[in-house]
């Protein structure tokens, strides 16, 4: 048994780490060298950067912050946002990050999902998911920060998108985002329970109530969170040592 990752997500607008809700009404938090360092000496377990305008201009500019963070944060770095082709995944992984999110070009076109996957390894694909409830027990996936409809199912997406060669899925509850009630617990149950790789859940956290539950209840791998955190309402150490505390499997600092 792996043990369950705690996983600091940021959200990159230009040179600034921004927060939003519901991944709208953006507001920007500073400079995130300065916070991804923080949280590698806090003990993080790996970072999730995410350019969240990248599907505006058509190509991921991360890869200068991607650059300076590699130098100084020695942990698992994962980079997703406008990553349209191989070349795209590769020039973000030559600067520096261990794996490449993709959500947009994946649902425009599969197949790219097994290219990148058989030129870089599995464990390099993680598939994005942004995921809005349409029914009980029914979500479907959405791309552009969570503005553009797929009309794809997400649980079906994600078994599709594993088949296809994704090692990993970021899956990031839009209806929880940014709202600290919680993750959807049960959306990240179902896909979990769907797919045989690891499942990040993301979107929601308030409380270290909150980790252990999406843990406990919805069978997730690791936890992204990025609120909590950026506004220093629990210090990452507290995350750990619940979630210890709870019996949860994690790194021990």
């Amino acid at each position: 048994m792996s043990n369950l990752r705690i996983i600091p997500r940021l959200d990159i607008k230009g040179p600034n780490l921004i927060k939003g809700v519901h991944l709208e009404g953006l507001r920007v938090m500073g400079d995130p060298q300065e916070y991804a360092v923080r949280y590698y000496e806090a003990g993080a377990d790996e970072l999730v950067y995410m350019d969240i305008v990248a599907s505006l201009y058509g190509r991921n500019n991360l890869s200068d912050i991607i650059r300076h963070a590699a130098d100084r944060v020695f942990i698992p770095i994962t980079v997703g946002g406008g990553i349209r082709s191989v070349d795209d995944a590769r020039h973000i992984l030559r600067s520096g990050a261990d794996k490449v999110a993709i959500n947009t070009a994946a649902v425009a076109r599969p197949a790219l999902v097994t290219e990148v996957s058989r030129r870089f390894g599995s464990q390099a694909m993680v598939l994005s998911i942004e995921a809005k409830q349409i029914a009980s027990g029914k979500w479907e996936a959405y791309t552009d920060n969570g503005r553009e409809r797929t009309g794809l199912d997400v649980i079906e997406w994600a078994i599709k998108g594993v088949e296809l060669g994704a090692g990993e899925i970021l899956l990031t509850s839009v209806d929880r985002e940014g709202t600290r009630k919680g993750f959807d617990v049960d959306l990240v149950r179902q896909v979990s329970d769907a797919v045989p790789v690891p499942i990040i859940a993301s979107g929601g956290m308030g409380s270290v109530d909150h980790f252990v539950q999406v843990a406990v209840q919805g069978h997730a791998d690791a936890v992204s969170m990025a609120d909590i955190l950026h506004y220093k309402r629990i210090p990452l150490g507290q995350i750990r040592e619940a979630a210890l505390n709870a019996g949860l499997s994690v790194r021990e600092l």
